[in-house]
């Protein structure tokens, strides 16, 4: 299908004026000149061409800019399910924060194509409709025209959501009447959480019109002290770490768990950075995301400034920039989508992203899963067995510190078994639920789980928005 060019469209590109973009050599400025309108730009779907030279008939798309703040503008690229008007829709939230959902969530997790622009037999388009969105401002080709703006705190990010989604769904009627799913995975449960409840309040108060069914935090960053605390015997108990290490990693959780008291949540992101090189040290560099595979580090420059936000960048943020799909976001991605402003880099102010939120990092949201759950929106948790970032044992730690009423008969309910399909024998995965509440232990998979149990995730994305299996 050609491109449709939209008469009421308007693209400005300006020169650089401000200290942000002499730094990052960009600056650019994209609105709609609808009246009205907040900057929503849409742009129909365009084939693909494999390597081999052969279309694949893509999926129906649209993707686009929302202007949320003035010069704060967010990417989202939509891809409709083959039977949308009966499947959910489901967005995509990725961690970091700075990690892009439109990158590395498609081409690496769910989307329909993998980085090598070939068909994914895991899609999660074979279960729901997917939203994916650059978010915060200033991630993948979401951009700010000025460093002021970037987000601080959730709050910020929160806010800027609540703006594209009463947007997207003003625009596109379709979805206003299907049920509507947040799926998320390391940080970008810390911001799903925050952003579930706030819309949740505005659907009851009718200012946003859409179907909320509930969230999903995978391997989420919820309490990041449950996370710190449980990184020692969790390394301990695989054989990670001896005495001496256990030792360390133990007495650095305890700088940070006294850093938190005190709310000097800014060092307790400096110890964190800390904490992690210990556990570098004494694992011999062991993945973060799969303890079961080794991490090379980079050339560490302990004179620069910052250095802690900048390993903390380079752990987990610029891992999900690798060359090969940075040449694929913006090369052939780029030249697909069309719209992307010439002075805009995929990726190229996440950096920025990361550091501005450095004082948000280590506050967790457990009273905002206690909010969700109060209001009966539903909640699913999900982890992978092998991640160590956001282990498994630090995700049971805040949910026993739930006060949600049900919390004692969830305890109390036998998990079961699941399996990728009735001829299988595997155990994939076992699953506990009560009422609007539950939770979902994934083997064999690190952080990020659809890229290690494709199969798994996929029966877990139909069980959660309650499809036939």
């Amino acid at each position: 299908m050609g491109r449709t060019i939209l008469s009421n469209l308007n693209i400005r590109k300006s020169t650089p004026r401000n200290s942000c973009f002499r730094e990052l050599r960009r600056e650019a400025e994209t609105r709609c000149s609808e009246p009205g309108s907040v900057g929503l730009l849409v742009f129909p779907p365009l084939t693909v061409f494999l390597p081999t030279g052969a279309a694949l008939e893509p999926p129906r798309e649209l993707w686009g800019y929302v202007q949320v703040r003035s010069k704060a503008h967010l990417f989202w690229w939509l891809y409709y399910s083959a039977g949308y008007n009966e499947l959910p829709l489901v967005l995509w939230l990725q961690g970091g924060p700075g990690s892009s959902g439109c990158g590395f969530g498609n081409f690496e997790e769910i989307g329909p194509l993998d980085k090598e622009l070939k068909p994914r037999n895991t899609t999660w388009l074979q279960a729901a409709s997917i939203l994916f969105v650059d978010n915060p401002v200033g991630t993948g080709f979401s951009y700010v025209d000025d460093c002021s703006l970037f987000a601080q705190n959730l709050t910020m990010v929160v806010s800027d959501m609540m703006v594209f989604l009463k947007e997207f769904f003003t625009h596109r009627t379709e979805f206003q009447s299907i049920p509507f799913y947040i799926f998320s995975e390391s940080y970008g449960g810390k911001m799903a959480a925050g952003i579930a409840l706030e819309l949740h309040n505005a659907v009851q108060q009718g200012s946003i019109k859409c179907s909320f069914a509930g969230v999903a935090l995978g391997d989420s960053w919820i309490s990041p002290l449950d996370s710190v605390l449980s990184w020692g015997p969790y390394l301990y108990s695989t054989s990670l770490l001896d005495d001496h290490g256990l030792a360390e990693v133990t007495a650095v959780a305890k700088e940070i768990m006294d850093a938190i008291n005190n709310n000097e949540y800014g060092l307790a992101t400096e110890l964190w950075s800390k904490a992690e090189g210990i556990i570098e040290e004494n694992t011999d560099n062991v993945n973060f995301y799969n303890i079961m595979t080794k991490e090379v580090p980079e050339m560490k420059m302990n004179e620069q400034e910052n250095f802690h936000l900048v390993r903390l960048y380079q752990r987990h943020v610029k891992i999900m920039h690798k060359n090969n799909l940075n040449e694929l976001m913006n090369g052939p991605i780029r030249e697909k989508l069309k719209i992307i402003p010439d002075c805009v880099k995929w990726g190229g102010q996440s950096t920025k992203v990361f550091e501005n939120m450095a004082e948000d990092f280590m506050r967790p949201v457990i009273d905002i899963v206690d909010q969700l759950l109060a209001a009966n929106v539903n909640v699913t948790v999900y982890n992978g067995q092998l991640d160590l970032i956001v282990d498994t044992m630090g995700q049971e730690a805040w949910i026993r510190k739930l006060k949600w009423p049900g919390l004692k008969e969830f305890s109390q309910q036998r998990w079961k078994a699941l399996y990728v399909s009735p001829e299988s024998t595997d155990t994939a995965a076992f699953h506990k639920a009560y009422e609007n509440f539950a939770f979902f232990w994934i083997l064999k998979a690190g952080h990020m789980v659809p890229s290690d149990q494709g199969e798994m995730a996929l029966k877990m994305v139909r069980m959660v928005t309650q499809q036939k299996q």
